[in-house]
């Protein structure tokens, strides 16, 4: 559950609040690398087996807080989540959790994400993920 009002002023602390729980980093994982766009797609792609309620509710607040945003469909269709620019914001943090799970748990290292180590290649891809996901730069 994201928390509205911070307990302190510190931003690593704020985004564990937003982020830091069981399921919102693993949500954006599904929707970053595997383009997991509805909610049918989350709820049966997850390796991890997350519940129908629990993904409703975090999708809700990960649309609440800014990171998701959800287009507007005609009943008996399915919804697609977009990345926001707030959300696209943690594809580092998604690579750096990779690694520190691959270091971790060496035998996860053939499902780390690979962005490739080169800071343009990882501006390239996250400018490839804005333009699929229709989020525009000054968002």
């Amino acid at each position: 559950m994201m928390l509205s009002e911070p307990r302190s002023n510190c931003p690593i602390n704020r985004s564990l609040e937003m982020l830091g729980d069981r399921w919102s980093m693993l949500i954006l994982r599904d929707i970053i690398l595997h383009d997991r766009r509805s909610f049918r797609d989350l709820l049966t792609g997850s390796a991890e087996g997350i519940s129908a309620p629990v993904l409703s509710r975090r999708l809700g607040d990960l649309v609440k807080a800014g990171f998701l945003t959800k287009s507007d469909v005609t009943r008996g269709k399915q919804g697609k989540y977009s990345l926001t620019n707030k959300g696209l914001a943690t594809v580092p943090l998604l690579i750096e959790l990779g690694r520190l799970g691959v270091c971790i748990d060496p035998s996860t290292r053939n499902n780390a994400p690979n962005f490739g180590t080169d800071p343009t290649e990882l501006a390239t891809r996250i400018a490839a993920l804005r333009d699929a996901h229709g989020a525009s730069p000054q968002q």
